[in-house]
């Protein structure tokens, strides 16, 4: 016979399971503030913290499909670096060939989001096809194309040769300001949100594209066949057939996805630095984009996830970094920290469906 406290105990592992991402989001937002005051509440921080966590948030998105699939992808951190390094390297040549700027970049950012693109679907094609488990296609992935990023530039930097139109996806935005004419000779001033410089703040590209992608991702999740099959492969794979559901195919689409995104987020990083550092870039961003989603809710065996919950997992993880950073805490020890809130995601998520 069930008693009170039993029922009790289950009905908070529920609330825990589907409110527990936005309960904790709340909760580092008020000791943020409380720990940073007005500055953490001020439009710059939170340009700049957003900013800052928009590729991993790209990735996030991906990954979250991967994972309800009941896959895993390990190699999206060298995905990112190989589509970069790729891309830059097309916009330079083309340069030198004394293509026009626009052009050159323009195809340039094609190269990127199809290296990225070829790249997911060789990992689809290894999982599904080859039959390899997604740890293992995904972890050989994880170290062949960084070694190909690391050969592309001999495990040296590359620099963009554009005069600033390659930069200005990483680095401009929309303005939240306006400009107000002088009267009778005076300056004119600013209205709306300004940087303490004084000047219009931006809404920068790279935050636009990730919540873009987002709100397209939570769509198809929820609204459309292509969502409601993902879901019931990552279920149960043999009701899922039995239903006519072409398992392959679904999952397949899946990491082609993923790659794409990672070839879009190694192009905003690219710009926003002007450089691919082939060494550097995307390292650990597997952990980064699997922990927000297992923060945001997302099961690890598959067959639930959303993509809202993921976008809090990326602002959750942030806000952890800005603190641990504000605070002085070596960053030596954040993926300690990272590792641990996983664990403890886990955990919370226990209950009837991890």
């Amino acid at each position: 016979m069930t008693t009170s406290k039993s029922r009790d105990a289950f009905s908070i592992q529920r609330f825990l399971e589907r409110w527990g991402v936005v309960v904790a989001f709340v909760l580092l937002f008020v000791a943020s503030c409380l720990n940073q005051g007005f500055d953490f509440l001020n439009a710059e921080n939170i340009r700049a913290l957003l900013n800052s966590n928009a590729p991993v948030g790209i990735l996030a998105v991906g990954m979250t499909l991967v994972i309800i699939s009941a896959g895993i992808d390990l190699s999206v951190g060298s995905m990112v670096v190989l589509s970069a390094a790729v891309g830059l390297t097309a916009v330079n040549w083309l340069i030198g060939k004394e293509w026009g700027e626009a052009s050159a970049v323009w195809l340039g950012v094609g190269t990127t989001l199809l290296v990225g693109l070829a790249a997911g679907s060789l990992n689809g094609a290894l999982v599904v096809f080859g039959r390899i488990a997604p740890f293992i296609a995904t972890l050989g992935g994880l170290a062949a194309y960084r070694s190909m990023a690391l050969a592309i530039a001999e495990a040296g930097e590359i620099r963009s040769q554009s005069d600033a139109l390659f930069r200005k996806f990483g680095r401009e935005g929309i303005p939240l300001a306006w400009e107000v004419p002088g009267v009778e000779g005076a300056e004119s001033t600013f209205r709306g949100l300004l940087n303490s410089g004084g000047k219009p703040l931006t809404l920068p590209y790279s935050i636009i594209v990730f919540f873009v992608v987002a709100i397209i991702a939570q769509w198809f999740l929820s609204r459309s066949r292509f969502g409601r099959h993902l879901i019931a492969v990552g279920a149960n794979e043999t009701a899922a057939r039995y239903a006519g559901i072409s398992v392959e195919w679904v999952r397949f689409r899946v990491y082609a996805v993923m790659g794409l995104l990672a070839g879009l987020a190694g192009f905003l990083q690219a710009s926003r630095m002007n450089s691919v550092s082939t060494s550097g870039l995307g390292v650990a961003a597997e952990l980064d984009a699997i922990a927000a989603v297992v923060i945001g809710g997302t099961s690890l065996r598959g067959g639930f996830g959303r993509v809202w919950g993921t976008v809090l997992g990326v602002l959750i993880l942030g806000m952890i970094t800005n603190m641990l950073t504000i605070s002085g805490v070596s960053p030596y020890w954040q993926g300690a920290v990272k590792g641990a809130v996983i664990v403890l995601a886990v955990l919370v998520q226990r209950g009837s469906r991890a």
